[in-house]
């Protein structure tokens, strides 16, 4: 059971690759504080499939705004970038090597949607009903109502332009 009326966390980052894997871990590790661990796997994936649009599609600077808001019911996930251009739903035919993305997004959550915000560019969000208590399963839960572009103080994570190199040794 979710205790206070709202909580909230937000991510800047440039939605470059490297990054992608980074605010994965960080919604993991918010939603296990939460103790929302059903609901990473959804999350995680439809979070993934935003910031690749954005790497692919939004302008050169590739900068934007992950931010998560829970609330008693729902779970909203939402990208904001620089880019006014919204994104476009393609059914893709089995060979397409891309072009699912919103239609993963569209299958993971209970809603879905886009706002533009002018020249300032545009939101894309997503919702998933938290479990409830007793349910044995999410397909117990259904969405009581969705929003758009959730709002809330918060803590915002800041991640750095650059990330040390790593290496590894597979043996």
């Amino acid at each position: 059971m979710i205790s206070q009326q709202s909580r909230h966390c937000t991510v800047e980052l440039k939605a470059l690759p490297s990054r992608i894997g980074q605010v994965r871990r960080i919604i993991s590790a918010q939603l296990r504080h939460w103790q929302l661990e059903p609901l990473i796997d959804q999350a995680t994936l439809g979070v993934t499939e935003l910031l690749s649009n954005v790497h692919r599609h939004a302008g050169p600077d590739k900068q934007c705004t992950v931010e998560i808001v829970l609330l008693p019911e729902l779970l909203t996930v939402s990208v904001h970038d620089h880019d006014p251009r919204l994104p476009q739903l393609h059914r893709a035919d089995s060979l397409d090597t891309c072009g699912r993305g919103l239609a993963l997004v569209e299958a993971v959550s209970a809603s879905w949607g886009m706002r533009a915000e002018g020249p300032a560019g545009k939101v894309v969000w997503f919702t998933l009903p938290t479990p409830v208590p007793g349910a044995t399963s999410l397909r117990d839960t259904a969405p009581r109502y969705a929003t758009g572009r959730p709002h809330g103080a918060g803590r915002t994570v800041r991640l750095p332009e650059k990330t040390p190199a790593r290496s590894a040794v597979v043996g």
